[in-house]
């Protein structure tokens, strides 16, 4: 019903910045609340940010808050995660998450779709 499709991760230094897209496709809607999370090998799968129903609100993890914004772009069907000062403890598969639930959730089993996930690799 819903597809979403991550980039822009990558290697990149500890300091350093990376722009994550997430790409929906489908029966979308500019009221779904939207996610990102992540998740380290052998690890459970963490909360990073949520925006719900067009940006209207935004929420964080403390370990990314001030580093990190959650957007998007309504025309394009994209959201997209700013991530500043990155650290080795940011290493991880990232996801996308979306949910008709126009108010998001923290937690995975708050949303209905999910992306395939990008690799970011922070170096020190």
């Amino acid at each position: 019903q819903v597809q979403l499709v991550e980039s822009g991760g990558g290697l990149v230094q500890a300091g350093g910045s990376l722009r994550l897209s997430c790409a929906a496709s489908g029966r979308t809607s500019s009221r779904y609340g939207m996610g990102w999370f992540r998740q380290a090998p052998g690890k459970e799968r963490e909360f990073v940010a949520a925006d719900t129903r067009s940006g209207g609100t935004t929420i964080y993890a403390d370990s990314v808050k001030g580093r990190f914004t959650i957007s998007r772009d309504n025309a394009k069907n994209t959201v997209y995660l700013q991530m500043n000062s990155l650290e080795p403890g940011d290493t991880a598969v990232y996801y996308c998450a979306a949910s008709p639930n126009p108010y998001g959730s923290t937690v995975p089993s708050g949303y209905a779709y999910w992306g395939q996930g990008t690799q970011v690799t922070v170096s020190s």
